[in-house]
């Protein structure tokens, strides 16, 4: 079956969703399109410096990266405004990183004013100090504006031993040490060199200059055939995976789901919507919505980070030291579950709190991650992060490196088993990959968590499916070609249109591979 998929359709198809979501909430629309620019302005000041808190702090104490790094690439976000390093207080013991420190300044007539949006004056509204601290076991978290470092031992943290073994020692995929094997000699290396080119040097291959490759890995039976870092980057550098996260989310869900703790056609535990709160008599139509559905982005709740995210939405879990659990929660239904895709890190949310609802206790939870898949596979360096409430941000709060994002595709190359242990059943693989119902009529472009390739594109293997996280991050399987291919980026993107292409990369890579074309057949959604 045909699955016409063209970046034009998806861009009118998400249009239309737009025009359909006014008819139910003309009066937002309104304000989000006409007044949110203003009416948020304070918001968005607040998320602006918190978010540099966040950044900092993880790049600082998470990535071992420097100041100076940082401010060159992690924080280079295009519009953001960033406040120099002498609004910027560090602290060394405590982990943490406090921005928006003497920074009031002084007009002629004496009024207090702020830099804002666009680099306007803002008259005098009080923009707070934020501030990010690293927790053991669980990256930095944002405190909320009330808060200050006296408030640290209250925050969650998560001790436990480190895996066990020397990574250095251990065998890959378990560790980090490569077998001396022969290269395939069916496997033209020349091409695969001029993949990494095409890949680290985008200006060069008709790339934006914004494109900047941390690092690239191809594995291929299993064995890592092509590796290779940028500068300031090494083999155990941990960056941001954005919504990369969101495809190990739906794997911990998965975990679960096989363990039958969650049931994918079921309706989302009715506990994680706080029914206390409810007329127990009162039609809820939240009780339709089933895992399936917030997995397929098509809860039918009200949309949010599609629209607002800069200002509000999750954006505040993720940088203004808000509640993630509140924000998805307290949503209406506008449209019935399952008929309407809308890409919206709340609904992965969902998922993530339906899990943390079926487990015994909050240690439980919070151990789950580890104990359940990333010790199982040798992701050491893998490091999920909650908000200051103790809930696992996975919709992108998750900081890892190339190496642990290879095996983790190498999982699902593998049908979900690890040195001959099923950890995800071949079912949840197969849910996956399989194109979310909810965009049927407009080509079928993503699964559960994880993104398909676009039918337009004859030249990429339909069985492909990857994860996908803002400014470059992906790990995408190929089964057809017992590939797995992770690039990991910085892209700073300052304009639309010049986002680093995962189909693209993919045809490059290929091209040092014997043709699979022929067993390249998409393999979900009963095909």
């Amino acid at each position: 079956m045909s699955r016409t998929r063209s970046p034009a359709l998806i861009n009118a198809f998400r249009c239309a969703i737009g025009g359909l979501f006014s008819l139910f909430i003309a009066f937002g629309s309104v304000v989000a399109q006409a007044y949110s620019p203003v009416y948020h302005e304070h918001s968005q000041l607040i998320v602006n410096r918190g978010k540099q808190a966040f950044m900092l702090c993880n790049g600082l104490f998470v990535s071992g990266r420097t100041v100076e790094q940082i401010y060159a690439e992690e924080l280079k976000l295009g519009l953001m405004p960033i406040l120099p390093l002498e609004n910027v207080s560090i602290d060394i013991e405590l982990k943490s990183v406090t921005v928006g420190t003497g920074d009031h300044r002084t007009s002629a007539s004496g009024e207090a004013t702020f830099t804002g949006l666009n680099g306007a004056g803002v008259g005098d509204p009080e923009v707070p100090v934020m501030r990010a601290v690293y927790r053991e076991g669980l990256g930095c978290m944002t405190l909320s504006p009330a808060q200050t470092l006296d408030d640290i031992d209250e925050l969650p943290e998560l001790t436990m031993a480190p895996l066990p073994g020397d990574p250095n020692q251990i065998p890959w995929p378990d560790g980090d040490l490569l077998p001396d094997k022969p290269f395939p000699s069916y496997v033209d290396r020349g091409a695969l060199d001029a993949a990494g080119n095409w890949a680290f040097d985008r200006v060069s291959h008709g790339g934006h200059e914004s494109q900047i490759t941390l690092s690239l890995i191809v594995v291929h039976k299993g064995d890592i055939l092509y590796e290779r870092y940028g500068p300031g980057v090494e083999m155990t550098t941990r960056t941001r995976t954005w919504s990369t996260a969101k495809s190990i989310a739906s794997t911990l869900i998965g975990i679960a789901t096989d363990k039958g703790i969650l049931e994918l056609d079921e309706p989302l535990p009715w506990a994680m919507w706080k029914p206390e709160r409810q007329d127990p008599d009162l039609a809820d139509p939240r009780r339709e919505i089933t895992l399936r559905h917030a997995l397929n982005m098509s809860s039918g709740l009200y949309p949010v980070d599609n629209r607002l995210c800069p200002i509000i939405g999750s954006c505040l879990s993720y940088f203004a030291g808000t509640s993630s659990v509140e924000g998805a929660i307290d949503r209406g239904v506008i449209a019935e579950p399952g008929t309407i895709w809308d890409y919206e890190n709340y609904d992965t949310l969902l998922g993530v709190l339906a899990l943390k609802t079926v487990l015994s206790d909050n240690q439980t939870y919070l151990e789950f991650p580890r104990v359940a898949l990333l010790d199982k596979i040798g992701m050491r360096s893998t490091l999920p992060g909650v908000d200051r409430f103790g809930d696992y941000v996975m919709s992108s709060q998750v900081y890892t490196n190339a190496r642990d994002l290879a095996r983790f595709g190498l999982l699902y190359l593998n049908n979900g088993i690890w040195n001959g242990e099923r950890i995800l059943s071949e079912e949840w693989v197969e849910f996956v990959r399989t194109p979310a119902p909810a965009t049927e009529k407009s080509g079928r472009f993503y699964a559960g968590q994880f993104w398909l390739p676009n039918d337009d594109r004859s030249d990429v293997p339909q069985d492909a499916y990857t994860t996908a996280g803002n400014r470059g991050q992906y790990a995408t399987i190929i089964p057809s070609y017992d590939l797995v291919i992770v690039r990991r980026g910085l892209d700073w993107q300052p304009e639309s249109g010049t986002g680093f292409s995962w189909e693209d990369l993919v045809v490059e890579v290929i091209k040092a591979f014997p043709d699979q074309s022929s067993t390249g057949k998409f393999l979900g959604g009963g095909q």
